[in-house]
């Protein structure tokens, strides 16, 4: 392969990997907190249908970014209120939550599939994007790719730097003893949960107004499971994330990849790359389930109330 297929291969895992990425970053600051949020899909339709329709109503895209972002925490608010201030199985709380997404989502934009939008375009940085293999990759890509890129630097800064990650990850440890300690365990799950739908939305507004400026029923494919496995195949590491997403968008476009090289497969069954990805990936971390409690928050998926 010569330069320029890799480079544009490395351009197209970038963008097919930025949804995986901000999703999975919300997911992450959810799970850190103790919280298992599910519903991870249906917020993404939720967000994806909701800014299509204001941008294309209104014909700004940054409106229809800040609706899908508030779309999804709306969701994740619903979310909250259920599974952690009525300490429901956050499990089928999540479940239900993806169910009611993908139907809302498919009923709200039944009349807007098919129609054009101009979407965001690449925005190159002059110089940095000639730089060979990594030029086009990181300093060729829209303002949202962008956006992924500082979100991820911020996130990482907050858990892993800062009080507030300090106080995110005892909440997520041990409740209880951060309640001793003074700490506000359910505010803090409260907003974790609400970043996550904020994540989730601004992932669905990716897909829709950059990613393919369109809206198409169901047309995160999987992508909101897909970033629940990342979470897990990370080790709920910040760093891992932003690696694993690129990986998991690398195999998604390997079926065109290989279709453009010649090779005679079915495209139906390298299409089936990336979930295939991720079966075997969960597989292989079942196999060492010691090493994955041992990194994943102790409190992850139970419900708390005070004075328990």
């Amino acid at each position: 392969m010569d330069l320029d297929l890799i480079s544009n291969i490395l351009f197209a895992m970038v963008r097919t990997g930025t949804p995986l990425l901000l999703v999975a970053l919300g997911e992450l600051v959810c799970e850190k907190s103790g919280v298992l949020n599910l519903g991870q899909e249906g917020m993404m339709l939720f967000g994806a249908v909701i800014g299509f329709i204001v941008a294309f109503a209104t014909g700004s895209l940054w409106l229809g970014v800040a609706l899908a972002i508030v779309a999804g925490m709306v969701l994740a608010l619903l979310f909250a209120l259920v599974a952690v201030y009525l300490n429901a199985n956050q499990i089928a709380c999540g479940l239900a939550l993806t169910i009611f997404g993908v139907g809302l989502s498919s009923f709200i934009g039944t009349a807007w599939v098919g129609k054009p939008l101009v979407g965001f375009g690449t925005l190159a940085i002059p110089l940095l994007s000639q730089i060979p293999l990594l030029g086009r990759m990181l300093f060729a890509q829209d303002l949202l790719v962008y956006l992924s890129f500082a979100l991820f630097a911020v996130v990482g800064w907050v858990l892993l730097k800062t009080r507030t990650g300090l106080v995110l990850q005892a909440v997520g440890e041990n409740p209880a003893a951060a309640s001793a300690m003074g700490l506000p365990v359910r505010r803090v799950r409260l907003l974790a949960v609400l970043f996550g739908g904020a994540m989730a939305g601004l992932a669905g507004a990716y897909l829709s107004l950059a990613y393919t400026p369109m809206w198409a029923e169901n047309m995160t494919a999987g992508r909101g499971w897909i970033a629940l496995a990342l979470v897990v195949f990370a080790s709920w590491r910040v760093f891992r994330v932003l690696l694993g997403a690129y990986l998991f968008g690398l195999a998604s476009i390997l079926h065109l990849v290989l279709q453009g090289l010649g090779v005679s497969i079915p495209s139906n069954l390298l299409a089936m790359l990336p979930y295939v990805a991720t079966i075997v990936v969960l597989v292989l971390l079942s196999r060492d389930a010691v090493r994955t409690r041992l990194y994943a928050p102790v409190s992850l998926g139970q419900p708390w109330q005070p004075g328990h």
